[in-house]
């Protein structure tokens, strides 16, 4: 796989095995975990078709401008900078996945995609197991939210794909919802899979997509997003699940018009990151608090770091250093 030609955030790549075991005896859905959005876009093939996620006006215009649509699409497409296990090395735990086949292909093979297509999964996959070998008490959450272009035979050879390359790290769907790190580590279990389809019901491998909300609040405005992150907050009670919040903004076509050269991070990104992190800084994950937070670019201010230290507030007498 092509890797990402950006400076190494810092190193977390043992961060929940290290955490004292009055954390790692609470349950993981209490925890806070750092997460990243569209998890898989540092790279995006500029030479394959647009993807079929793309409205069709979308796809004329990118066939209309050929190479030069393309690469406005990749500034637009393109949500992180690190590679998977960049990712993971900066304490990266959570992955938002969006597949796809490629249609006329022939066979069942899966790629990641937002806009274009990027890696084959199973080599992204296969990148994240050989992390989690050398690194036995890291546990993973594998969001696979949206699908493009698949039919029954497409989700059977993923599905058999994530058991193969996985294997026993898979935990079962069947656990109590209270599980905790010190769970997982003595059954040995690493990975914990969302698949946000029907064709999963039948696997006891797979968890419902229902078991993780991501509510997203759509909007290119850092004050309604902080206000939607609130709200949306403090409805997780009722849910009783482990909890997304996408701490990300959404740019619509005007904004992309705007700032259609500089793309998203330049145009969009960078300028509102001190609002969503002061946003991030003050919570507190635990019952009704914070639980899994993604971001875009998450290594242009040590996302991830900020996150995990977040899990010092449910220590007694203990405050975020």
């Amino acid at each position: 796989m092509k890797t990402a030609a950006v400076t190494s955030p810092v190193c977390n790549a043992d961060w929940m095995g290290s955490l004292s075991p009055a954390l790692s005896s609470m349950p993981l859905k209490h925890l806070a975990v750092p997460g990243s959005h569209d998890s898989f876009s540092f790279w995006v093939d500029e030479k394959a078709p647009v993807g079929p996620d793309q409205a069709p006006v979308v796809k004329r215009l990118a066939g209309f401008f050929r190479s030069l649509g393309k690469k406005v699409m990749k500034k637009w497409s393109m949500t992180q900078n690190l590679t998977f296990r960049e990712q993971l090395e900066a304490g990266i735990r959570y992955f938002d996945l969006r597949v796809s086949s490629k249609p006329g292909e022939h066979g069942h093979e899966i790629y990641f995609i937002h806009g274009l297509f990027g890696h084959k999964v199973r080599d992204g996959l296969m990148e994240i197991d050989s992390f989690l070998s050398a690194h036995s008490k890291e546990v993973i959450f594998l969001d696979f939210n949206h699908h493009y272009a698949m039919g029954e035979a497409h989700h059977s050879y993923l599905l058999s794909m994530l058991q193969e390359v996985f294997g026993r790290k898979l935990c079962r769907r069947d656990c109590e919802e209270e599980i905790t790190l010190e769970y997982l580590w003595q059954k040995k279990y690493q990975v914990i899979v969302f698949y946000h389809h029907s064709s999963a019901e039948s696997c006891p491998l797979m968890w419902p997509g229902t078991k993780i909300p991501a509510p997203w609040a759509n909007t290119t405005d850092a004050c309604k997003l902080i206000q939607f992150l609130e709200t949306t907050l403090g409805e997780r009670a009722r849910c009783g699940t482990f909890h997304v919040s996408q701490a990300i903004l959404t740019p619509r076509v005007k904004t992309i018009v705007r700032g259609l050269i500089k793309g998203l991070r330049n145009y969009l990104v960078e300028r509102n990151l001190p609002t969503i992190m002061t946003w991030v800084k003050a919570q507190k994950p635990g019952v009704n608090g914070v639980n899994i937070i993604t971001s875009d670019f998450v290594e242009l201010v040590d996302f991830a770091t900020t996150v995990i230290k977040l899990n010092n507030l449910l220590l007694p007498d203990k405050a975020i250093t």
